[in-house]
């Protein structure tokens, strides 16, 4: 392939992979948006920002086999499993090699809290816990346990305390900043 995939195009080659699966597709979806929206304001570079899109898009690929192969979708399994399929996903995708590897480890790295290895990689994680908080009905617990331990971009922090509100009083200063900021 000469010309470059964009993201659009991979959404909907990954649409079509993911043959119908509504959930898959929505949360893929969903990551996405919240990757991309957390990405932009927190200002990355166009070259993280293509990376952390793609690696949104693409972070479940596993899913549909870790099914089959292990009766569920187990993160371990997922990015065990995810750098074979992503690897072979994007291989025509005419992506400059160190965007690809950058996806690819990534993908292999979503469920990897410890360390958190660059800005994309943070990104990733707070927007597949966004929506993973509200598919898996998370409890006011473990959300604020998430804030403490996983949220650091200013943005993220924000979309949580947006969507969960469930945060203690004295942490509305970060949502306050973030408004200040964009304002």
């Amino acid at each position: 392939m000469d010309k470059e995939m964009t993201v659009s195009e991979l959404l909907v080659k990954m649409t079509e992979y993911s043959q119908g699966n509504l959930h898959d597709i929505g949360h893929f979806m969903k990551v996405y948006a919240y990757a991309r929206t957390i990405a932009k304001c927190e200002g990355v570079s166009p070259f993280e920002q293509k990376v952390i899109e793609a690696a949104a898009v693409l972070h479940d690929i596993a899913c549909p086999l870790c099914r089959e192969k292990y009766g569920n979708t187990n993160g371990r399994y997922q990015e065990l499993e995810g750098i074979a399929l992503t690897e072979q996903f994007l291989k025509d995708s005419g992506l400059p090699g160190e965007m690809i590897r950058r996806i690819v480890w990534l993908v292999g790295h979503h469920h990897t809290l410890n360390p958190v290895d660059g800005i994309d990689h943070r990104i990733l994680l707070e927007a597949d816990y966004l929506v993973n908080a509200e598919e898996s009905n998370y409890s006011a617990a473990n959300i604020q346990n998430a804030k403490a331990k996983l949220f650091q971009t200013r943005t993220g922090t924000a979309l949580l305390q947006s969507v969960y509100g469930c945060v203690k009083e004295d942490s509305d200063s970060s949502f306050k900043d973030y408004n200040e900021r964009k304002n």
